[in-house]
């Protein structure tokens, strides 16, 4: 019997997250307020041990057909935890630059001032959301202008670990950005 398409698809999940946009190695520190900058990847900002066998019995999942209760039952349980996902308490308070694609919260025409920040594009709006220390919650008062959301961006601010919550997905981490501007590997 195959995985039920609940548990694909949260695979699926998985796999984009890990094969996100990279990082260069070799930039130079740049410094915003005093700070040094640290150039973050996603993986980071999730503590080593996370997995998703960590957060459900796999093997029993994959053992149930889609139309068992028990598959329903388990894969809201999957959505809960995701949602809840740990953190890496040493984050906060770090001055980060991370790459990501911009899920827009609150805006004005064109110009956003709120959005999450995802791994992968589509996040939140055509997949499922990514586990909740995989999703930042940023604001930029000045606000900015994209493109195109299907862009990569970088975002330099101060990281914080603290909850937020909407109706597209719920961040492990917030951020107050000062910088934003375009992805070049």
């Amino acid at each position: 019997m195959g995985y039920p398409r609940a548990l694909f698809c949260l695979f699926a999940v998985f796999l984009l997250v890990t094969a996100r946009i990279s990082v260069a190695a070799d930039e130079a520190p740049a410094t915003v307020n005093g700070e040094v900058v640290e150039v973050l990847e996603w993986d980071h900002l999730m503590p080593a041990d996370f997995t998703l066998e960590g957060i459900i019995d796999v093997e029993e999942f994959s053992a149930l057909d889609d139309l068992d209760p028990r598959a329903a039952e388990l894969m809201d349980q999957l959505q809960v935890a995701l949602q809840s996902a740990p953190i890496v308490p040493e984050m906060d308070g770090k001055m980060a630059k991370v790459p990501g694609f911009v899920v827009p919260i609150e805006g004005e025409g064109r110009v956003i001032y709120k959005f999450f920040l995802v791994p992968y594009f589509g996040a939140c709006i055509h997949t499922p959301p990514p586990p909740s220390n995989q999703i930042i919650y940023v604001e930029y008062e000045p606000g900015v202008t994209l493109e195109s959301i299907y862009d990569a961006v970088w975002v330099t601010g101060k990281l914080k670990t603290e909850t937020f919550s909407h109706e597209l997905a719920s961040s492990g981490y917030g951020m107050e950005a000062f910088r934003i501007e375009p992805y070049e590997y």
